[in-house]
């Protein structure tokens, strides 16, 4: 029997069966579970980003390998399942928002250099600090230290966005500094939160009763919640707060690809600029699902 008419009496075995393969270690197991997926490209495909968009993280992780030892790994539709599966982490949601553009993008490599300046701040860190003294520390690392800066010029550079590149240059907009600083700070153990400001964004700190925000475009300074309404023209009473609330990781997402709407248009590259305005309008469809339930 040629290898052709063997390939024809293959079937396909069902998800179930696959799923519990997964996670196998043998070797053999898994080079029969690639072979397979390969002669049924359509199905496979299917499967494997189901299982990564939907999947805990272990199970997703092994698809993830898989799709990648067969070169199926699309970048832009990981972003989408991302987007549509509303399980969100905000380090995850940026990587794979660098790798729409950057498909090769080794995301360790990124996260190494959040781990360096994470280990910096740890080293200047002694207990007990409060929340400010903390962040002065966090000051000190990433706008002293090693030089993190707002992309005053080329800020519609639409590199301003992209996580691994404003780790590797050290400029970004006011969105990518506040997601690095709160990315070091929740390394070390200290929770902040993202504040979308209309023209602008900050970095939250609710670790007690009366939160105070952080410019990390003024090189993160600390401004109490009493001055924040004189600090961003807007009036808190008439706002009644919610301007100074926390954004949700499909926010801020969501606003980093609407930057990259604009900066892309003005570039010139009207491919990339419509690539992220479908991204858009997949995180509006989503809230708007769920606005609805």
């Amino acid at each position: 029997m040629s290898p052709k008419s063997t390939k024809n009496k293959l079937t396909w075995p069902g998800e179930s069966v696959l799923i519990s393969l997964l996670d196998d270690e043998s070797s053999v197991v898994r080079d029969s579970m690639v072979r397979l997926l390969n002669d049924f490209p359509e199905s496979g495909r299917s499967f494997l980003s189901k299982i990564i968009s939907e999947s805990d993280d272990i199970i997703s992780k092994h698809a993830k390998v898989i799709q990648d030892e067969l070169g199926w790994t699309d970048s832009k539709e990981d972003f989408i399942n991302f987007i549509r599966s509303r399980r969100y982490e905000l380090e995850t949601g940026w990587y794979l928002l660098d790798r729409t553009v950057n498909p090769s993008l080794d995301s360790s490599v990124s996260s190494l250099l959040l781990d360096e300046l994470a280990d910096r701040v740890r080293e200047l860190l002694t207990t007990p600090l409060d929340p400010k003294q903390t962040c002065i520390v966090l000051n000190r690392v990433l706008f002293h230290e090693f030089g993190f800066r707002g992309a005053g010029k080329n800020f519609e550079n639409p590199e301003n966005s992209f996580l691994n590149s404003v780790l590797k240059n050290k400029k970004g907009l006011p969105i990518t500094l506040s997601l690095i600083y709160i990315l070091v700070a929740r390394r070390v153990g200290f929770d902040l939160e993202p504040i979308g400001l209309p023209g602008r964004f900050m970095v939250g700190c609710f670790a007690r009763e009366i939160p105070f925000y952080i410019d990390v475009w003024a090189g993160g300074k600390m401004i109490d919640l009493e001055d924040m309404g004189q600090y961003i023209g807007v009036s808190i009473d008439e706002s009644s707060g919610g301007t100074l609330l926390p954004v949700t990781v499909s926010e801020m997402l969501t606003r980093g690809c609407r930057h990259l709407v604009h900066h892309y248009a003005v570039s010139g590259k009207k491919k990339e600029s419509e690539m992220f305005q479908f991204f858009v309008a997949e995180f509006d469809k989503i809230r708007g699902i769920e606005s609805n339930a």
